[in-house]
């Protein structure tokens, strides 16, 4: 059987995008047991109420949603543990500083395999208000209005 290649997405937190400004990103590696990983190919997790703590030189993921292997026995694993995340020394304290510093949060951003190894992509994110919600969906919209004119005045249809 051939290795796999490239990237394959599994789940995306596209909310998190909204509530969330991003400042910074990292891939780590996850601790899975067997049953996760063959439910994880099967295209099922939920990272919407996700969060990653750091305890004593540690990162944890928690709050993610990898539901129960359908034809798993009583080795399946429960659908909310907490799993280690996989990072270098040097992330795992860089992390740390900026949470107690800037009082951010990580949270995860998707859930991947690369190679076929489970990768979960983590950022280091400043919640919105509200209205930065609402600023950000104005600048979406009104960048999208410039786009549109443009493609039409490129085709030489009236505006």
């Amino acid at each position: 059987m051939p290795k796999e290649q490239g990237r394959k997405n599994v789940a995306q937190n596209k909310k998190a995008r909204h509530d969330y400004f991003i400042e910074d990103t990292f891939e780590a590696g996850m601790v899975l047991q067997g049953t996760e990983v063959k439910s994880l190919r099967m295209g099922r997790a939920s990272l919407v109420d996700g969060f990653v703590d750091i305890d004593g030189h540690e990162a944890w993921l928690h709050g993610v949603h990898i539901p129960e292997y359908t034809q798993g026995t009583w080795t399946n694993h429960p659908a909310r543990r907490k799993r280690k995340l996989l990072l270098n020394r040097v992330e795992i304290d860089k992390i740390e500083r900026r949470v107690n510093e800037k009082g951010l949060t990580v949270i995860p951003l998707a859930i991947y395999f690369v190679d076929g190894r489970a990768k979960v992509e983590i950022g280091l994110a400043k919640g919105k208000k509200s209205w930065d919600k609402r600023h950000t969906l104005a600048e979406r919209q009104a960048s999208r209005e410039v786009e549109q004119a443009v493609g039409r005045r490129l085709k030489g249809m009236d505006d």
